[in-house]
């Protein structure tokens, strides 16, 4: 997914009384998905204060949309650098070709996950008989170390793991027994929870770790810590906010209070502890790289390559004006 705003937000800290954790609330602000007829993402991630967790750099939600009431998505050919995406839906279908010649689908409980270290190009297209799309786009920042990683594409399908009643989805590194095989640059978490109504499910988690509990459906009460599975009650965190936890804790509840399934989608990985650059869909290490990878862009250069097969219009999706000022590292609180 392309990074087509400029727009940053605040966020809210809220202290966890039981625990002594606190649960920073980041509230979505709205950002439109090409033109006028386009779709609306809700992104929480990044921010001023709270520019990542973990290695994720980048978190889009959005949906359930109907798509014979928009435009749905159509996102024409633009390029990433220093980074994996993650795609992942709830409902629907995404139609996604790169330069590296894939052709796939994203599909509800697959995962795709596309490395564009060196550089790479790819469109997003709802894809033909999706009446509702509703899903989450993530990124990942490649450490230093491999930041120049070659073209890949990883499709997984995680098994439904059942905790009680619950249910969990790790669609990356590992989480109550379950491991995805997918290759990463650095320790992640990702996982998609759901929760039964009127119901708490405790995970031990590594305290190493920052998390974030990106909330879809329902209102979830989270405590981590000491408390974690006392049946305490945390910290509530709304339908479509991010809740952040620093490292530390071995242990994280989910509450339900209420009456319907609660679904979120849990992510986490060791602070990285590197700056970054990112403007666009660019990550890099300084100003200077970011003018070089807009000026190939514009040229269309090897860098990137090409897709193929795209119908939509542009044929490519030009990058905005650079800044007039220099571009700054992402700081950490």
């Amino acid at each position: 997914m392309s990074n087509v705003e400029t727009v940053s937000a605040e966020i809210r800290c809220r202290a966890d009384e039981h625990s002594g954790q606190v649960v920073e609330i980041i509230s979505p602000h709205d950002v439109p998905l090409g033109g006028a007829d386009a779709m609306t993402v809700r992104r929480t991630l990044p921010r001023h204060s709270r520019s990542m967790i973990g290695a994720w750099c980048f978190v889009d939600h959005y949906g359930p949309h109907d798509v014979s009431a928009g435009g749905g998505m159509d996102v024409p050919p633009h390029p990433h650098t220093g980074l994996q995406t993650v795609s992942w839906l709830f409902a629907g279908a995404l139609e996604h070709r790169d330069s590296l010649g894939t052709h796939a689908f994203v599909r509800p409980g697959e995962v795709n996950l596309m490395t564009g270290g060196h550089g790479i190009c790819h469109s997003e297209v709802t894809a033909p008989g999706t009446t509702i799309l509703h899903g989450v786009q993530l990124w990942v920042a490649l450490p230093d170390a491999h930041r120049d990683a070659p073209r890949d594409f990883q499709h997984h399908v995680p098994p439904v793991v059942d905790l009680d009643g619950a249910t969990a989805r790790v669609f990356l590194g590992e989480l109550a027994g379950e491991r995805s095989p997918v290759r990463t640059f650095s320790p992640l978490l990702g996982a998609e929870l759901v929760l039964p109504p009127h119901s708490r499910l405790t995970l031990p988690v590594s305290p190493g770790y920052e998390h974030g509990v990106l909330v879809d459906t329902g209102d979830v009460e989270v405590t981590a810590g000491a408390d974690a599975g006392t049946g305490a009650g945390g910290q509530r965190v709304a339908a479509g906010e991010l809740g952040y936890l620093a490292a530390g804790a071995a242990s994280l509840t989910l509450g339900n209070p209420g009456s319907d399934p609660a679904r979120v989608v849990l992510i986490g990985g060791e602070p990285f502890n590197e700056d970054i650059v990112m403007w666009w869909n660019f990550i890099a290490r300084s100003h200077d790289e970011i003018v070089a990878f807009h000026a190939e862009w514009q040229a269309q250069s090897d860098r990137f390559g090409q897709v193929r097969g795209y119908v939509g219009g542009p044929a490519w999706l030009p990058a905005p004006p650079l800044p007039e000022t220099r571009i700054k590292p992402r700081t950490r609180p």
